[in-house]
């Protein structure tokens, strides 16, 4: 059982809510790993994000080398691209969303910040905890302070919740990553806001996630890739991926059906986030985006325009 962190203190009534809700999802939760916080209500969302966690249940212990090999060895890269858009400084306090099984995390600490890592997916995180096993002070409950330390090593930490109800107080982190995150939300605009609200003015935040070549013979070949080539070689490995590679193909491109990339940068600006800049990645089959939050009064909505790079330039 874990007892609330020293930071996690009531700023305001709102807060104030969010804090008894994570002390509550602590204690029904005796049977999580002693190294990792449950957030109430983790897992009991929309059907979308049932199905989500359903999908990608029993994928953990091979999912870093498999999701290389599906991606064509593109998603290695993808994430250091996160990274490196993402700038953070030694010290710095980081949160990373949709953690996974810590590949982002990884890259976070070897760059000296402390991270704070938060997923749906108690299965993911278990594989994250084993990643970190030897790093000085991993996991632990004491999120001490920004940038703090353990035998040389930057802290992490591990968060079981969910990204549309962050369990932190406003301007809680420096920066913040997220990856492979809004197909998975019932509401992106909401979630953006969400996920805006934790960083402190001034602060960044960078995403990576699948896209849809905008080149009509790049697309054809994603589109042949995503609906025949993924699922055979995933039902190849097990029956559970090649489950995942029929469900991804379609799923990106209807999302985009429904969120075009200038629809979500718009999501971005909505949330105070400004200077709104994008990077497609492997002719398009990888979209890194990034911003910082408006240093302007807080709760303030600024606009602000967006720009797009190509793939030039190393991950």
């Amino acid at each position: 059982m874990i007892a609330s962190s020293p930071w996690l203190v009531a700023v305001d009534a709102r807060w104030g809510v969010r804090r008894l809700a994570f002390q509550i999802g602590t204690l029904m939760s005796c049977d999580a790993p002693a190294d990792v916080e449950v957030f109430a209500a983790t897992a009991r969302g929309s059907a979308r994000k049932r199905h989500a966690l359903e999908l990608f249940s029993g994928l953990g212990a091979r999912y870093d080398t498999l999701s290389a090999v599906l991606s064509l060895g593109q998603d290695p890269r993808w994430r250091r691209a996160l990274v490196s858009a993402l700038a953070p400084a030694a010290g710095e306090r980081v949160l990373d969303v949709a953690t996974g099984t810590g590949m982002v995390a990884a890259e976070l600490l070897a760059r000296g910040c402390s991270v704070v890592g938060i997923d749906q997916s108690a299965e993911m995180l278990a594989v994250a905890r084993t990643r970190f096993a030897g790093v000085a002070g991993g996991g632990g409950s004491d999120a001490g302070g920004g940038g703090s330390r353990a035998g040389g090593a930057a802290r992490v930490r591990w968060i079981e919740g969910q990204a549309e109800a962050l369990p932190f107080p406003d301007a809680s982190f420096d920066a913040l990553s997220f990856t492979y995150l809004l197909r998975y939300v019932d509401d992106p605009a909401a979630t953006m806001r969400e996920l805006a609200r934790v960083i402190r003015p001034g602060g960044r935040i960078a995403s990576l996630e699948f896209g849809v070549p905008p080149w009509p013979p790049a697309r054809a070949a994603w589109r042949l890739y995503t609906r025949v080539g993924l699922p055979v070689l995933g039902r190849l490995v097990s029956r559970e991926w090649g489950a995942v590679g029929r469900f991804l193909g379609p799923s990106i491109a209807n999302f985009y059906a429904r969120h075009p990339l200038e629809r979500i940068a718009s999501y971005w600006r909505a949330a105070g986030l400004e200077d709104v800049r994008l990077r497609r990645m492997s002719l398009g089959g990888g979209v890194v985006m990034w911003a910082r939050r408006s240093a302007a009064e807080h709760g303030a909505r600024r606009a602000s325009g967006w720009s797009e790079g190509g793939d030039a330039g190393r991950a």
